[in-house]
């Protein structure tokens, strides 16, 4: 390692139905990342929310880690102390005794779904000063909760569907039918139901009637604590496009057209066709394919009608300064192709891969090692914004004697 270079830590995995996918992106990353300006290591999340590191969790053939890989690893915490150097703590001492912390510089959420992509370990990382990549806490709580963009869309006039929410019971996973029929009053029939805080396609069901909706929930609810029904598009296209600063300004990358034989993309079908066993995928090198998520057949930049695509990337791009976006979100839209209409759908805050390769094929490529350059000083650039001094409570507020 030389004196210049940057410790980066890459947190994946986590206790989020989206675990397995995260594992895939964190593992894109460690490949990726330009070694000669950072050092960068894994921080593995297990199901249970146990943090683990060391090198045996480089290799995608380790996982799901056995118990021989797992005593390979070392089992660690973050020091909250919001001062000096970031440090994870190993649990227990080594074969000699020491403790000795594993410092870094700057954190890189690979979560995908809760406890990572919806703003609770962006909070840690803030209470604890430690740089960290991706969007901030409140971007990142607004934008996984599916309610809660449509709110902010509708006040920056972006359209979006009409929804109901249905909240999980105190006791049970079922609502009534009657009820469910009374909540969603004259939305008309068929209806998609999908979990409010989930992405992956995990949960999603069209339902015809009160009683497909009510036999969709136990699976929803079983993850999430409520479920947003809106009305099912017919003639239904989707388009995808990524926001960043990555390029100095704010810009947005090619934009992806998702083709599925299906109605609606299974998640085995997205994460898994065609995946392979070369690897985690997400090389430094141009035009190479990775595995996993890159195999879901897409169309990039396909032909739209006159002033969709300045819609799409108009409305990404608002959505983005409205919360003081960082990081680099994926935008996804859905478009009645027979009539043209077009919503905002939702927001990935973390998207798969990065959603990297819609940075390659942007109008000014940004390649993947590039990209996460360009999160690494994103990072360390927003902490400097937010520097306070040594003794953060103003003279005049002070109640006790300082010593």
């Amino acid at each position: 390692m030389t004196a210049n270079q940057k410790t980066i830590a890459v947190f994946f995995g986590g206790r989020s139905p989206e675990h397995d996918v995260s594992v895939v992106t964190g593992l894109q990353v460690l490949q990726a990342i330009d070694t000669e300006t950072f050092k960068a290591f894994p921080v593995y999340v297990t199901r249970e929310g146990r943090w683990l590191t060391g090198d045996v969790l480089r290799d995608r053939a380790n996982y799901m880690p056995d118990a021989y890989t797992l005593a390979r690893a070392t089992e660690v915490t973050l020091d909250v102390l919001p001062t000096g150097r970031p440090a994870l703590m190993p649990k227990k001492p080594g074969l000699l005794g020491s403790r000795r912390p594993v410092e870094f510089d700057v954190a890189m959420p690979a979560f995908h779904g809760l406890y990572g992509e919806d703003g609770q370990i962006q909070g840690m990382f803030e209470a604890a000063g430690v740089p960290y990549t991706g969007p901030r806490t409140l971007a990142s709580s607004v934008w996984m909760d599916k309610e809660a963009t449509k709110h902010i869309c509708r006040s920056l006039g972006i359209p979006v569907l009409p929804c109901t929410i249905l909240r999980r019971p105190v006791e049970g996973y079922l609502i009534p039918e009657d009820q469910i029929s009374e909540l969603l009053g004259d939305m008309p029939w068929p209806v998609i139901v999908k979990p409010c805080h989930l992405g992956s396609s995990i949960g999603v069901a069209k339902a015809h009637n009160a009683e497909e909706v009510s036999a969709s929930l136990p699976t929803i609810f079983e993850y999430d604590t409520s479920a947003i029904v809106e009305p099912c598009v017919p003639h239904l296209v989707e388009y995808n496009v990524s926001v960043s600063r990555a390029s100095g300004g704010i810009s947005t990358s090619a934009i992806e057209r998702p083709k599925s034989s299906a109605e609606l993309l299974d998640f085995k079908e997205k994460y898994l066709s065609g995946g392979g066993t070369k690897g985690a995928g997400g090389t430094k090198s141009p035009g190479e394919q990775s595995e996993g998520m890159l195999s879901l057949t897409r169309e990039i930049n396909p032909a739209m009608e006159t002033g969709m695509e300045q819609n799409i990337r108009y409305w990404a791009e608002t959505l983005f300064l409205a919360l003081d976006g960082t990081g680099a979100p994926r935008i996804d839209y859905l478009c009645n192709s027979k009539t043209g209409e077009l919503w905002l759908n939702e927001v990935n805050p973390q998207p798969g891969s990065f959603a990297y390769f819609l940075w390659e094929a942007a109008s000014s490529p940004v390649l993947f090692t590039r990209l996460l350059t360009f999160l690494v000083d994103e990072a360390l650039a927003r902490k400097e914004t937010l520097y306070l001094p040594a003794d953060p409570v103003p003279m005049d507020a002070r109640l006790f004697q300082r010593r």
